[in-house]
């Protein structure tokens, strides 16, 4: 395990084994309150596929430290930078090799926002699996209104409570990532991050991205990827749908995800 010092927080990175030769590294990136340690297998088939692979875990998730607390004041703003602090720290590891970003839900999401507040960045490909904007009006009718309701109240009590406990939801969290999803939630837009307009910033990608919706997926239907990609319309984009064969959802994809690595790694293959 590696880790990357930020500030009073400490990421904690998951290196797996690699040829010298493997041309490409994947930086994985997991879902809200879900552990690096959950992506063993699928870091394991995109290895097998070829891949060099770091797991990164989420400010304040699994071995990253310290946990969430009141004291905690990070939110979507740092995340994204947490996203370039890792890149920054991986440059011996790729140099010589295409670096790719693969996302998973708010990790992906993280990704996409470095992209654009970074627009130098050398990126060669973002990888979306699962990710989508969480925005109520892009779920099926009979879901909308549970889930505007579920979102902004989540926002409401993280604020009470200064911190989110991770209730039947998204792990312990800061109140402000809680805050800043529970917006995006609401109005699908993302909010200015250090000054800078994503909404416009977004609009400038152009870095190619795989963009994968997953079989059983409630937390991110279709309509969710879609508005998402809506917001790159500058970048290439492959959209596909994955149904390996057994029952899959937002999280159990990456227990079944074999093809779904080589599909990535495939991929990686039409990137300069």
């Amino acid at each position: 395990m590696e880790t990357v010092e930020r500030g009073t927080d400490r990421i904690a990175l998951q290196v797996y084994p690699a040829p010298d030769d493997a041309p490409t590294l994947a930086v994985l990136w997991p879902a809200m309150g879900v552990p690096a340690r959950y992506y063993r297998a699928f870091a394991a088939d995109l290895a097998a596929a070829g891949l060099a692979v770091v797991v990164a875990d989420l400010r304040g998730t699994g071995a990253s430290a310290p946990p969430p607390s009141r004291a905690s004041r990070y939110g979507l703003a740092e995340l994204t930078g947490d996203v370039d602090a890792v890149l920054q720290h991986l440059k011996p590891r790729r140099a010589g090799r295409r670096t790719i970003l693969v996302g998973h839900s708010l990790g992906g999401q993280a990704c996409a926002l470095h992209l654009a507040a970074e627009p130098a960045s050398d990126v060669a490909g973002l990888a979306l699996l699962a990710v989508g904007v969480p925005y109520w009006r892009r779920y099926p009718a009979g879901r909308r209104v549970p889930v505007l309701l579920q979102t902004q109240t989540l926002g409401v009590a993280s604020t009470v409570l200064r911190v989110w406990p991770g209730w039947g939801f998204g792990g312990r969290q800061a109140r402000r990532v809680i805050q800043d999803w529970a917006r995006t939630a609401r109005t699908g837009r993302y909010p200015a991050l250090h000054g800078v307009d994503m909404e416009a910033a977004l609009r400038r990608v152009t870095t190619p991205v795989l963009a994968v919706d997953m079989a059983g997926d409630r937390y991110t239907p279709p309509g969710t990827v879609s508005r998402l990609l809506e917001k790159l319309p500058a970048a290439p984009v492959t959209r596909e749908h994955y149904e390996p064969g057994p029952p899959i959802d937002h999280f159990r994809w990456a227990k079944h995800g074999t093809a779904l690595a080589a599909r990535v790694a495939e991929w990686t293959t039409t990137l300069t």
